[in-house]
């Protein structure tokens, strides 16, 4: 690749750590044996979304958590289930709708901390382990099924909930879709495929299908883009754990920017915060930390479900 104009390079700084009394040292987890081999993790932070008073709400994927924190950075726990916990967008100011590995999608009530099911199975076939969500404005929710794929199996699928319970698979051969955002005209899909190391971009069409899917970015590295964000003139923010980074593309996908992490950083997921959504957070999952940094452009705002 050749960059006409090189991207700037600027540092994330540390907003808040994961306090001691909610560090699971030493505690055995399945979900760390698999996805983490030889690593002891004591938390590993996804899912970051805001509610409107500016509070952070995080998942904990390997202990079945999540957490909120406050524009102050202090943290308390909402909820811990027999679960696995990834991608969260609110339904309505007081649920969260969550992607759950083990148990599909599901709903939490912030105020009593309570789960509940919200769509399990498709046609009775469980999923392979879905990831991340976003919501259009017109209620349809777009979510990925990551499961274990990569490019040794390219199965991974990405579904379509709409309003009104029809559920339809837009893809599925993907090799590991993780993060999911739409532009701002809703007319395009982007899928973070993490064992790719690229991101997608495809045109959804006015009858409902998709077509000619493409790649729209490359990466590079050990581990490729995760959690996907928007800002308010189009740019694509990509997470990108395996580097640390978090490139800020143009709509022409040449980076403008690139936002970088402490050495040994994982940065797998992102979310604008800020009165004036202009305070791009990110989650360091492997060291329980939440990082940020100013940013000139807001972040396009989320839909709910209708």
């Amino acid at each position: 690749m050749i960059l006409l104009n090189p991207p700037a390079v600027r540092p994330l700084e540390l907003f808040s750590s994961m306090p001691e009394k909610y560090r699971n040292t030493g505690v055995h987890s399945l979900w760390a044996d698999a996805n983490m081999p030889g690593r002891q993790l004591d938390s590993f932070l996804e899912g970051p979304v805001f509610d409107a008073q500016g509070n952070l709400f995080v998942t904990d994927i390997p202990f079945g958590r999540v957490f909120r924190i406050s524009p102050q950075g202090q943290w308390d726990l909402v909820a811990q289930w027999d679960g696995e916990p990834n991608g969260m967008k609110f339904l309505n100011p007081g649920q969260l709708l969550v992607t759950d590995y083990r148990n599909g999608l599901v709903v939490l009530d912030i105020q009593s901390g309570q789960v509940r099911p919200f769509l399990e199975r498709r046609n009775s076939e469980s999923f392979k382990g879905v990831n991340d969500l976003v919501f259009d404005s017109r209620g349809n929710l777009y979510f990925t099924d990551q499961g274990q794929t990569g490019l040794h199996d390219p199965t991974g699928r990405v579904y379509r909930l709409a309003p009104d319970g029809r559920l339809d698979m837009l893809l599925g051969n993907v090799p590991s879709p993780n993060g999911i955002v739409l532009s701002n005209d809703e007319r395009f899909l982007f899928v973070a495929a993490t064992r790719g190391n690229c991101v997608w971009r495809m045109p959804l069409l006015a009858d409902g299908s998709v077509s000619k899917a493409g790649q729209f970015f490359t990466s590079y590295g050990p581990s490729g883009p995760d959690g996907l964000a928007m800002d308010e003139i189009g740019r694509l923010l990509v997470a990108n754990p395996g580097l640390a980074y978090v490139w800020v593309l143009s709509p022409r996908a040449e980076p403008e920017e690139v936002l970088v992490g402490p050495a040994g950083a994982s940065i797998t997921n992102l979310a604008f915060g800020g009165s004036d959504r202009k305070i791009l957070f990110c989650t360091d999952s492997t060291h329980g930390n939440i990082m940020r940094i100013e940013m000139t452009v807001a972040g396009t705002p989320l839909h709910q479900n209708k």
